[in-house]
């Protein structure tokens, strides 16, 4: 049986770093299917099933820009978190801040993992390959149903 693509939705304003992203999961070994919005509002509208994103598939992981239009990333990590539904989805912040206060506030939103954007494209494919190696291959994704904690 083959395996299940990991669903990845990327929340990301800038079409450059969305085009290096896309290009740095083209090569994972696993296979995964990449959904791409713009702003924080449709991020929104994905998770929730809304409008055009009606049939879109529950991600197994999030990358998240948080300098974002409409509704910034934090305000996307703060309904997620806050969500039954969606609070198990690990969401990675991607970020050009190296500042202590908004790595701080993403953490206590919950994110599960801070990327500063390297500079330099190659700095960047490494990063997101990191990304890949630890979220594809080495962490137990949340399961796809909801399942009881206890």
């Amino acid at each position: 049986m083959p395996e299940r693509p990991i669903e990845i939705l990327l929340v990301e304003d800038n079409p450059a770093d969305a085009h290096l992203t896309l290009t740095a999961l083209r090569d994972a070994r696993s296979p995964n299917e990449v959904h791409v919005v713009a702003d924080g509002e449709e991020a929104l509208a994905f998770l929730k099933h809304q409008g055009s994103h009606g049939n879109a598939p529950r991600p197994d992981v999030v990358f998240l820009d948080l300098n974002l239009p409409k509704v910034d990333g934090y305000q996307v990590l703060e309904t997620m978190k806050a969500d039954p539904v969606l609070r198990r989805i690990p969401v990675v912040a991607i970020s050009g801040s190296s500042r202590e206060i908004d790595i701080a506030r993403a953490y206590d939103e919950q994110v599960s993992a801070y990327l500063v954007k390297p500079p330099g494209v190659d700095g960047y494919f490494a990063a997101i390959r990191s990304l890949k190696e630890l979220w594809f291959h080495a962490a137990a994704l949340p399961p796809q149903e909801e399942v009881a904690s206890i």
